[in-house]
């Protein structure tokens, strides 16, 4: 499998193009965000290490361009440690974000449970349906009533997995969070920011399902009942 690192610290892109040599990783790299551009279009890497604070684009601005056109899981690397920036990161469709500085170990862990993510849904071959919504996993893609509504993103489709075999059931936010990510994989801001980027997609394709929020505990994606008359 290709890795594209992008860094312009081009000793740390160094010592993480090792790092992923040795976990028997194929690596391409780029110093700055137009680089990094071309180097995904010309290399179609099998997913991305993307630093924050890039010359010419910004890592935001290059997680933005090619989420618009593919899934291909993107792993934020970056100094930012306040939560505006890990969620904006999430928000622009990153699957993962690792703040600086990192254990070689555990962002090869995070790499492997990325790239898990992406590929359980190749394998998958059932469809989820609650009520007129359809989630096909293998396409990452929701319907209502056979017509194509949303792509998702890595993450959102297992996070909507998780949701649609557990439907109208409370789960916690640990549990999400080890199902989506790894245990202590993501924070409880990472997660509250990924649901906001699913329900956004839910509540456009359906009126009748929604994720509801419960305080303090978790969330529950439940259908809409009609009151009775």
């Amino acid at each position: 499998m290709k890795a594209l690192i992008v860094d312009d610290d081009l000793a740390l892109a160094d010592v993480i193009s090792f790092t992923l040599h040795r976990a028997g990783y194929d690596v391409c790299m780029a110093n700055n965000g137009l680089m990094a551009l071309e180097r995904w279009e010309q290399n179609q890497p099998d997913f991305i290490i993307l630093d924050m604070n890039l010359p010419k684009l910004s890592g935001l601005q290059v997680c933005q361009r090619i989420r618009a056109e593919s899934n291909v899981p993107i792993i934020i690397l970056s100094v930012r440690d306040d939560d505006e920036d890990i969620v904006a990161g999430l928000k622009e469709g990153a699957d993962d974000y690792i703040v600086k500085p990192f254990s070689p170990r555990q962002l090869v862990a995070r790499i492997e449970a990325v790239l898990r993510r992406a590929g359980n849904p190749q394998r998958a071959s059932n469809h989820f349906t609650l009520g007129e919504l359809t989630l096909d996993p293998a396409r990452s893609e929701i319907s209502v009533g056979g017509e194509l509504q949303h792509h998702l993103t890595p993450l959102e489709n297992q996070l909507l997995q998780t949701l649609m075999l557990n439907k109208d059931q409370v789960l916690s936010s640990d549990h999400l969070i080890n199902h989506v990510w790894v245990e202590g994989g993501a924070s409880r801001a990472m997660l509250k920011q990924l649901v906001y980027r699913l329900r956004s997609k839910i509540e456009k394709a359906s009126g009748s399902i929604r994720i509801e929020s419960i305080p303090g505990v978790g969330y529950s994606l439940v259908t809409t009942r009609k009151s009775k008359k």
